[in-house]
């Protein structure tokens, strides 16, 4: 494997731990499933908490590839593959292939004092990589080119590789299987599933994303930015799980660089009346980074997704600024941008990017 990036493998319990620790064992996670009202907590905290959650990458892991990942890895040149992920893949952890989704998700951390109809903010505070390495994968017909990729077989995993850059660590592939890394790009590690528990006693499917937040894929959520989303159920239960390296807009052919991360998030509340003041009624799932508001559309018709992206955006504006809905249209079209968050996960997403350095002006 070539790797010139000098990153600490971060094995359970071992390195850098800035907070309340939650692991990744076969007890604290889920595979392919999301959270719901019925289940435990493994963790409870106060408002304003940070959490510390070892997050372990479906990739390597999965049933087409082995279910196996120090085979997996240390067959493309990896010497340090993740105790957890082995610990989780050789357990009876059930996981249906085909199924259930693909991914390890953290089983909930309730917060105290969060209501339903409250907003759960989730900041991002940290995200370490845990291994030198990810992997891409094109699989079963599925991507932005269902008919066209995977070439051969039902599955491709792209390996990628860490490296030291002139601008810090980069990702690096072939340009053909099996040749040397030589095309590399920037990382920004990030969290593609952060949500809360939906209502009832049924777990919903890890893959498409829907109010409770879940398989956003937001490339915007990196350390600083926070996710809000409308609780619903008491106590929140929230959980974090399908860590990325780098992931382009889109997210075309099915992953992006699937890699785990050690990340810490801090939960906070936002009681209704506060967050109607500040955000207007939510329906759905709210960015916010240090630059922009993000707010995001869903639907399985990408067309639709992006009407519904629009809408959210203008009563935003609305709620937050008292702008008419008229001129939120009018600016929305001349200043702001609508990026496709992902079209791989059954439900489409899409997200806008409204500056607020544009409204600086206007009182609140």
């Amino acid at each position: 494997m070539t790797t010139t990036s000098g990153l600490e493998v971060l094995q359970p319990g071992r390195g850098p731990i800035r907070s309340t620790y939650l692991p990744a064992t076969p007890d604290t996670v889920l595979w392919g499933r999301l959270p719901c009202a019925a289940d435990a907590p493994v963790v409870t905290v106060e408002p304003g908490t940070e959490v510390t959650v070892d997050t372990v990458s479906h990739e390597g892991l999965l049933e087409d590839q082995g279910r196996d990942p120090e085979t997996f890895f240390t067959a493309h040149g990896a010497t340090d593959v993740l105790e957890d992920a082995v610990a989780i893949a050789s357990s009876g952890l059930p996981h249906t292939f085909g199924v259930d989704g693909p991914h390890l998700v953290s089983r909930p951390v309730r917060v105290d004092g969060a209501r339903v109809g409250d907003l759960l903010a989730i900041t991002v505070v940290e995200t370490l990589p845990r291994v030198p390495y990810g992997v891409v994968s094109n699989r079963h017909g599925r991507g932005a080119l269902p008919g066209e990729f995977p070439l051969d077989g039902e599955l491709f995993s792209a390996f990628a590789t860490v490296q030291d850059g002139p601008d810090g660590a980069r990702g690096a592939l072939p340009l053909v299987p099996g040749g040397e890394p030589v095309v590399t790009f920037p990382l920004a590690p990030f969290l593609g599933i952060m949500g809360v528990a939906v209502a009832g006693a049924s777990r919903p499917h890890s893959v498409p994303p829907g109010p409770h937040g879940g398989n956003l894929d937001i490339n915007l959520l990196t350390a600083g930015s926070t996710l809000y989303l409308p609780v619903q159920v008491d106590g929140a239960l929230a959980y974090v799980g399908d860590p990325h390296f780098a992931q382009g807009d889109g997210e075309v052919a099915l992953t992006a660089m699937e890699a785990s991360l050690r990340a810490t998030v801090r939960f906070d509340v936002v009681p209704h009346e506060d967050a109607v003041r500040r955000f207007g009624e939510l329906a759905g799932p709210l960015a916010e980074t240090r630059d922009h508001l993000v707010p995001t559309g869903l639907d399985e018709d990408l067309d639709q997704a992006v009407r519904n992206c629009v809408r959210a955006a203008i009563a935003l504006l609305e709620a937050r600024y008292g702008m008419d809905p008229r001129l939120a249209y009018a600016y929305l079209s001349a200043a702001t941008d609508f990026d496709i968050s992902q079209v791989v996960d059954v439900v489409s997403g899409v997200h806008a990017r409204i500056r607020k350095a544009d409204f600086a002006a206007v009182a609140r």
